[in-house]
């Protein structure tokens, strides 16, 4: 199926298919090789309208399929693969349930959806497990999946909250990103030391005490990566 027709079923379903939306369940290997191909076509009028030369500057010859294989299996993947398997284990017993907080790190990857400039950050996620919890790499998978995408920050932030609540079943979690941005430093103010910070927090991670452990947490954390 040509993007098109994606496009034409999609609407017909009810289907959003934002920069930041998931839509692998439209996706399978035949047809996202046919959506490469029309990508790379696509970029092939990109590259002519900025009058670069692709047929005969060896830098540029190819750049279209690496442009189009890069949106679709890199920085944009997260829209077009499925969610990585996540596992959970039980954390029901009374006799030696974790009720504590943890707190993990995972680098991320994403893309502005304004102008298209890489988003390059760490996110924290905190929580206070309920009944089940999942393997600790699955937190940084999760992340990098929802990152993999065209998003602001902000939404970034909220979308990786909703997903581990999702994934755990806990009603106590806390999601924290720190990352600088290409159309900061790359365009406009040009602000190569900027930095953003956002933070989801749900549940009793509104508490002031909880809140302060979480943020200790990210500090210490901090400390050891430097």
């Amino acid at each position: 199926m040509k993007h098109k027709e994606i496009i034409k079923q999609m609407q017909a379903d009810g289907k959003r298919f934002w920069a930041g939306d998931n839509v692998s369940e439209y996706i399978d290997d035949n047809n996202k090789q046919v959506l490469i191909d029309n990508a790379a076509k696509a970029f092939e009028d990109v590259l002519d309208s900025l009058l670069i030369d692709r047929h005969n500057d060896p830098n540029s010859k190819g750049t279209a399929k690496r442009l189009a294989k890069m949106y679709f299996n890199e920085i944009m993947a997260g829209r077009y693969d499925p969610q990585p398997e996540v596992t959970a284990f039980p954390n029901d017993n009374d006799a030696d349930r974790y009720t504590g907080m943890l707190v993990t790190r995972a680098e991320i990857k994403s893309m502005c959806s304004h102008h298209h400039q890489p988003v390059k950050g760490v996110a924290y996620i905190g929580l206070i497990p309920g009944t089940k919890v999942i393997g600790l790499s699955k937190y940084a998978r999760i992340a990098q999946w929802c990152a993999r995408r065209g998003t602001l920050q902000e939404e970034l932030c909220r979308q990786i909250a909703e997903k581990i609540i999702e994934e755990t079943g806990a009603e106590d979690v806390g999601v924290y990103i720190q990352a600088t941005h290409g159309c900061m430093e790359n365009r406009g103010v040009e602000a190569h030391s900027s930095l953003t910070q956002t933070a989801v927090l749900r549940g009793q991670f509104y508490n002031d005490s909880i809140k302060k452990e979480f943020y200790d947490n990210i500090r210490e954390q901090q400390r050891h990566s430097c």
